[in-house]
């Protein structure tokens, strides 16, 4: 089975935003009350789905997504952190509607109500809700929560141990994924997302994290932002540091997608970054959504791009199934309980 491991509902009923607006002006006028999450019915989810995500999922020919709130729209860096807590589970409460209603199509990643310059310990009682009660297989994990001022500390600081203390023991990965920036500097999709793809595999080459979590596990998007296309740059880093080989120091424990979109991309990522370390993803309906006028094709329709791969059967079955299935135990499970 074709399983895209990179899917966001950027195409969520518009009072689930409404809901978003109206938190966001009772922060900025404290004499307004707190709002409560808008009513948004099952047919209203289907429309949004099916006209969407669902319908390309079948027309490009893969089977399931894993999916999670939209990425741009978590925007830790907007309102507290009571605002942020309350946001995030509207935000993972709509995708496990999503799921129920489709089970065979989408299993759900969670957003974390992480805020600036609050502990991340503050975000595992969300993770282990998720996980526990709603039967997602991951989250997404904001390395900066500030929107694009980078005030947290390296994703290998101590002060992140608690929560993947917890990741350990719900053998779930995470997708390192920032969101909207509010730095005019970084274009948030264009430069934001790509900075801190690769700002993340660096700190891992800096630190130890995976010597002292030696079974965590993360997915850095987008093809891994800059690094396949630097892969010298970050082998000889690791050697100016002496750090030990990649393969053994960081790529045990971290995996890229195939959020690239153009063929030359994905043609490269093929060739320098080993295979097991490589799960199929499009992001589609995402960053990129037009057509590319030089082939006709969709952007995102990244299928098209390993398909063009000369790769066996096999490799094609590892990367569009057999990864994503041993990095995300949990999905395993439940593809195992549905006879898939």
């Amino acid at each position: 089975m074709i399983i895209d491991c990179h899917g966001h509902y950027t195409t969520a009923p518009g009072p689930h935003q409404d809901f978003r607006a109206a938190q966001l002006a009772a922060f900025a006028d404290p004499s307004r009350p707190p709002p409560k999450p808008t009513a948004i019915s099952d047919d209203e989810i289907r429309e949004s789905v099916e006209k969407n995500q669902l319908r390309l999922l079948r027309e490009r020919g893969a089977d399931l997504t894993i999916f999670s709130p939209r990425a741009s729209a978590m925007a830790h860096h907007e309102g507290d952190e009571a605002i942020s807590q309350a946001w995030t589970r509207a935000c993972n409460d709509l995708i496990k509607r999503v799921v129920d209603l489709y089970p065979q199509f989408f299993v759900g990643v969670c957003q974390l109500p992480q805020s600036p310059g609050a502990p991340i310990a503050n975000s595992i009682a969300e993770l282990e809700r998720c996980v526990t009660e709603l039967g997602f297989i991951g989250c997404n994990l904001n390395p900066d929560p500030s929107g694009g001022h980078w005030t947290s500390r390296p994703l290998t600081d101590k002060s992140w141990y608690p929560f993947y203390e917890k990741m350990v023991e719900l053998d779930v990965p995470a997708m390192i994924h920032v969101s909207g920036s509010c730095n005019c500097n970084f274009h948030a999709t264009g430069a934001h997302y790509i900075n801190a793809d690769t700002t993340a595999f660096m700190q891992f080459i800096e630190g130890d994290l995976f010597r002292d979590f030696p079974t965590l596990r993360f997915i850095i998007p987008h093809g891994g932002g800059a690094v396949p296309y630097h892969w010298g740059r970050y082998r000889g880093l690791a050697d100016m540091l002496k750090r030990p080989h990649l393969r053994d120091h960081v790529m045990k424990n971290v995996f890229f997608d195939t959020c690239v979109y153009h063929q030359p991309g994905i043609d490269l990522l093929f060739e320098v970054i080993d295979l097991d370390n490589i799960l199929f993803g499009s992001e589609m309906v995402g960053a990129v959504r037009g057509i590319d006028p030089e082939t006709g094709h969709y952007f995102d329709d990244t299928k098209r791009y390993i398909d063009a791969l000369n790769l066996t059967d096999a490799q094609r079955h590892q990367v569009f199934e057999g990864n994503a299935r041993r990095v995300y135990p949990r999905l395993d499970a439940i593809l195992t309980a549905q006879g898939r």
